[in-house]
């Protein structure tokens, strides 16, 4: 009995330690499992941030600057010469002489077409001696006169035929001259549009004359414009035909009346023209300095976005971070009072402040406190002046 409790004695204490080391190894299983389920999650998080991440709108920013601005007034018109008109002649008849070429420069008073004479030369000649026989009867007559050789009845009829024949004889000249046509003032004619040897009835165009320097600018302005502007203001002139020029003048005149139907003003605008690039007719713009200059918040004009409540911008902010330690950015959808324009920028009267970062470009996918990534690697145009150019 004895041996057999000692060996029983031997066997009690090996399994305590058995169990002790299967609720070990139970343990590490179960801690190696919640590890490696930490780790599981953890990856499957990081994915869905990252896709996440992915999906959030791609914008550019710009940051709002506060620069001096000069108000203008900004107007569309028509050029039109100094003095224009289109010549031709009084009377009717065939072309016997052409003394221009179409584009020419002419002085006053320029000899440019004249109609077949025909018979006027020996009617005008014929008068001339009808008004020297007149001339003669009353110089005798006159002289008999005063020798009492004649009455006086005589002498006032031999003054009156005088009188008539003179007359006759400045009519023939007075018809004579209306076959001429001159240039009643210097300037450029246009294209001829009559022929040697063609019959003219009376007031056919025969070409256009117009004085090119100085030239004006006729454009209107509305009513309530009308005190920003007064005669003597400088303004400048660009037109299409040559770009990045600008033609200086000054404004002339402003009309005494505003029309009624539109209730604008009509304003003319003096220019000088000594290259003759400007021609009448030509479409124009101008840009006239309006008041003092001011200290405004711009920002380019695509950061303005509109639609049925009014102007907006989106205002970007930080909106904490992310697992990396990087900074999340989020957009303010913000209400905007807009000012004028100039060139890619545009005044903000309210609602930006100096420094803020606002959306220039992929607003379209964007709603307020939507998060957003930036790349500025291609940005909109943010020129005050720019210069048009063919891409």
């Amino acid at each position: 009995m004895s041996a057999s409790a000692n060996v029983t004695s031997r066997t009690r204490p090996a399994r305590p330690l058995l169990r002790l080391v299967i609720v070990l190894v139970v343990l590490g299983v179960i801690g190696g499992g919640l590890i490696g389920f930490h780790q599981f999650k953890s990856s499957i998080l990081k994915q869905v941030v990252a896709q996440i991440v992915s999906q959030l709108p791609t914008v550019s920013t710009a940051k709002a600057t506060t620069q001096t601005w000069q108000p203008t007034l900004r107007a569309t018109g028509t050029l039109r010469a100094s003095r224009g008109a289109d010549l031709s002649a009084e009377v009717a008849g065939i072309v016997g002489e052409l003394s221009f070429e179409s584009g020419q420069d002419v002085a006053a008073g320029a000899p440019l077409l004249r109609l077949r004479a025909n018979d006027d030369d020996a009617k005008l000649a014929q008068l001339q001696a009808a008004a020297e026989l007149a001339g003669v009867t009353y110089q005798r007559d006159l002289k008999q006169f005063r020798a009492q050789g004649v009455a006086q009845s005589t002498v006032d009829t031999d003054a009156s035929n005088l009188k008539s024949a003179q007359a006759q004889v400045a009519a023939q000249q007075a018809l004579m001259a209306e076959k001429f046509v001159r240039a009643p003032f210097a300037g450029r004619l246009g294209l001829r549009q009559v022929d040697l040897g063609q019959f003219l009835p009376a007031g056919t165009k025969i070409v256009t004359l117009q004085a090119l320097d100085p030239i004006y600018l006729d454009f209107y302005i509305p009513q309530q414009a009308l005190g920003q502007i007064h005669t003597g203001e400088h303004l400048v002139v660009h037109v299409d035909a040559y770009q990045g020029r600008d033609f200086p003048g000054e404004i002339s005149a402003i009309n005494a009346e505003a029309d009624s139907a539109s209730r604008m003003i009509q304003v003319r605008a003096t220019l000088a023209n000594a290259d003759h690039a400007l021609l009448p007719g030509m479409f124009a713009t101008t840009v006239i300095d309006a008041g003092a200059t001011q200290r405004l918040v711009t920002v380019p004009q695509t950061a303005v976005s509109a639609n049925a409540y009014g102007s907006l911008v989106y205002i970007v902010r930080q909106d904490g971070t992310d697992g990396g330690g990087k900074a999340r950015l989020a957009v303010t959808q913000t209400f905007v009072t807009t000012g004028d324009t100039r060139g890619d920028q545009i005044a903000i009267l309210k609602g930006v402040a100096d420094g803020d970062v606002v959306v220039t470009a992929g607003q379209l996918k964007l709603h307020n406190n939507s998060g957003i990534l930036v790349n500025n690697s291609v940005q909109p145009t943010n020129n005050p002046n720019p210069a048009p150019s063919d891409q």
